[in-house]
């Protein structure tokens, strides 16, 4: 049991790498939360070329992620995943703080 707030599972760890690999001015993956989405808060991926002082570092293998301190206070608990399936590839967060996810699975409300 990691005893970070926010996990990587492997599979997300080896699709960040293989992304910061081919953008090698990048050096991390930030992923934040923001208000909007159909459900009330939307989780927002970018690639990023530095990080802020109170920033949480998660890093696992080549992976580097990034989540501010406001988002933590919504991600605590959650794991980023990636998916590879019929329906397409993604990130997705298991956030056991969420009530309510929309279709898309890319927002939700607390």
């Amino acid at each position: 049991m990691s005893n970070q707030p926010v996990t990587l599972s492997d599979a997300a760890a080896r699709r960040i790498a293989t992304i910061l690999g081919s953008s090698p001015e990048k050096q991390a993956l930030r992923v934040s939360v923001e208000g909007g989405g159909c459900s009330g808060f939307s989780y927002k991926f970018d690639l990023v070329e530095d990080q802020q002082d109170d920033d949480l570092v998660l890093e696992k293998n080549d992976a580097r992620v990034l989540i501010d301190q406001l988002s933590l206070v919504y991600m605590d608990g959650s794991e980023i995943d990636f998916v590879d399936n019929l329906l397409g590839q993604s990130f997705q967060i298991k956030n056991p703080n969420a009530v309510a996810n929309c279709g898309c699975g890319t927002s939700f409300s607390i």
